[in-house]
């Protein structure tokens, strides 16, 4: 069998799943569009600004579209926020105190949060060195263990943050739906109402037709290079979600009397316009890549999680190896698929913010923009990687093409 017959057999197995993809997106996409015009977006807002950024017409209306655009309240959208860990960080710095207590539903967070939690070594500035502590509860059968959860929630009233992480991180896990967010926030709401709900939400954008801030979660944050940018935007990140919440966050990322009021930008505004509107479209090519990898990859043999019709609430696909060598086999072939840098060979290395050598390939327009074609791993057992991306499926098809012609070759 050809690699192109591999691949007619496979798109024709994901049609179920390419149009409930597709239906997705012509939701968020009038959402988005109904955020646009409600805030009368025109040229004028994409001018750059400088010095104090007072009045600036182009942050301000940015910030009012992302709002409605992920059903929250108010955001905070900055390209000085260096990417999602730096969105999460000002989420929970913004807004927890000495002696509160986060407490994690979803297990260890992902791991360039663990030095800014200060859950190991002991960065300066870390969480843990302003006396704000951290509780997790593992997963039980692959679920949110809520019995276990109200169990801290009532013996514990330090607990000021429920703490939720969406996407699965380096875990193999499925990413949370919003049905289990939306179930998880009834019942923590009916033990306690003085508790913030955060969602951690990086990868998770968009992928369905509705977003955690729409069930009840109080506040989300994310990276502007992945989903929320639409491949266009060139660095930033936000914070969404109740108007006060947002408010705290922003003395935190300026400073306390000024916030969301000043911070200019001496470059365009429109590549975060035009990310947003776009936004939608490329996580659906995102979703419907993945979808397509892990029915290639089922067909040889390997484990994948999700599998072609599981429910899907981030755009990566993870696909268990035997072997180092053939993860890092995968790794290389989807660098040599890239259309930056495919000349490169991806190595191990020990990435800062990570526990073990990482292996990344990223040939992308935007670097580490993963709604990109990407993908990368941590070296430990069990071997998974961990793809994501591509702005068209087109371009998923040519990889997919490269990589099975390596993993073919190497058995």
């Amino acid at each position: 069998m050809t690699i192109d017959d591999r691949i007619q057999i496979a798109e024709e197995k994901c049609k179920q799943a390419f149009y409930s993809i597709d239906q997705t997106a012509r939701i968020t996409t009038e959402r988005v569009l109904d955020a646009f015009g409600k805030h009368r977006v025109s040229a004028r807002h994409f001018a750059p600004t400088e010095g104090y950024g007072y009045d600036d017409a182009g942050r301000d209306t940015l910030d009012a579209v992302f709002a409605d655009a992920l059903c929250a309240e108010d955001a905070l959208v900055r390209p000085q926020i260096a990417n999602g860990t730096h969105a999460i960080f000002l989420a929970l710095s913004g807004t927890l105190r000495p002696g509160d207590t986060i407490l994690s539903l979803t297990g260890s967070p992902y791991d360039t949060l663990e030095s800014a939690i200060g859950l190991n070594g002991n960065m300066p500035n870390a969480l843990t060195q302003f006396g704000i502590r951290f509780r997790s509860i593992p997963f039980q059968n692959d679920a949110i263990d809520l019995k276990k959860a109200g169990e801290v929630l009532q013996s514990d009233s330090s607990v000021r943050m429920i703490y939720l992480q969406r996407s699965r991180g380096y875990s193999w896990r499925n990413a949370l739906s919003i049905e289990q967010i939306k179930e998880t926030v009834s019942y923590i709401r009916a033990i306690r109402n003085d508790v913030i709900i955060f969602t951690d939400n990086c990868y998770g954008e968009f992928t369905e037709a509705e977003e955690p801030t729409s069930v009840g979660v109080d506040l989300i944050a994310g990276s502007l290079i992945k989903n929320c940018g639409g491949g266009i935007a060139p660095t930033g990140g936000y914070i969404a979600g109740r108007k006060d919440l947002v408010e705290a966050v922003s003395y935190r990322q300026t400073v306390p009397g000024c916030g969301k009021e000043i911070g200019s930008y001496a470059a365009s505004y429109r590549p975060f316009f035009e990310g947003l509107f776009l936004a939608p479209h490329t996580v659906a090519q995102c979703l419907k890549s993945a979808v397509l990898f892990s029915a290639l990859f089922e067909d040889l043999g390997y484990r994948t999680l999700p599998k072609i019709d599981d429910h899907r609430s981030d755009i990566i696909q993870s696909v268990m190896f035997d072997t180092k060598e053939e993860l890092i086999s995968f790794m290389r072939a989807v660098q040599a698929s890239a259309p930056v840098d495919s000349y490169v060979v991806p190595e191990p290395w020990n990435m800062p913010g990570y526990t073990d050598p990482v292996i990344m390939a990223a040939g992308a327009f935007v670097q580490g923009a993963t709604t990109e074609l990407s993908a990368d791993a941590p070296i430990r057992e069990p071997y998974i990687g961990y793809m994501q991306g591509a702005l068209t499926y087109e371009h998923a098809v040519a990889a997919a093409k490269k990589v099975l012609s390596t993993l073919i070759a190497a058995h």
